[in-house]
């Protein structure tokens, strides 16, 4: 939990509990259903809250917006950001329903009512009403982006043109000529000290 607080001083009473919670609910919840190796759930707060929230550090959502998180797996990076803006709407999509019941039951131990999740593949999301999808890494980007270039409308009202904001690791530069499309790299090395994120990044892909 310090690791949080170090990076995101001006937390509110309800999101410093909220993210005290986080371990020991995924604990329990991982004894139950392997959603995250025992190695990293050691390491929950670096290297699952914190990597979610570097989105955070790129761009602070305003009230309202609308966010998919694909591939969200045991949660991330939907559910540290929900829990760091509660006036913004997440819809939390992967295809294994024993990830979505450890999300739900996470969203409801942290009484998160801006947390939606649902088994479902990304491409078969038929709402167009997202500002952004985010997501860490679970797959190449020219893909992904197939996969969700219908979901994001172009009302824009946030400091970042709608469009993904991706997690991923080590060097890009051939999977970002691959996509084909403008693109901003932002290393997390940059917000954050530990050695983990010396080659972590986000990618904008501006719509």
């Amino acid at each position: 939990m310090d690791i949080i607080k170090k990076y995101f001083p001006d937390l509110t009473p309800t999101q410093e509990e909220q993210f005290s919670k986080l371990g020991e609910l995924y604990r329990t919840l991982n004894e139950q259903v392997n959603v995250i190796s025992r190695q990293d759930v050691d390491n929950l707060y670096e290297r699952h809250v914190l990597h979610s929230l570097g989105i955070a550090k790129v761009m602070q959502f305003k009230p309202m917006t609308e966010i998919l998180d694909v591939g969200t797996g045991g949660g991330f990076p939907g559910i540290p950001l929900a829990i760091l803006f509660p006036e913004c709407q997440f819809h939390l999509v992967d295809s294994i329903g024993k990830k979505i019941r450890v999300v739900q039951e996470v969203a409801k131990g942290l009484g998160l009512t801006n947390v939606r999740a649902e088994q479902k593949r990304a491409e078969l999301v038929t709402a167009e009403a997202y500002d952004f999808v985010v997501s860490r890494a679970v797959t190449r980007l020219t893909p992904f982006y197939s996969w969700v270039k219908t979901k994001v409308h172009k009302n824009q009202f946030n400091d970042l043109k709608n469009g993904i904001l991706y997690l991923k690791g080590g060097d890009l530069e051939e999977e970002l000529k691959e996509l084909g499309r403008k693109t901003k790299v932002y290393e997390l090395s940059d917000y954050f000290t530990e050695e983990f994120f010396e080659t972590k990044k986000v990618v904008h892909v501006p719509f």
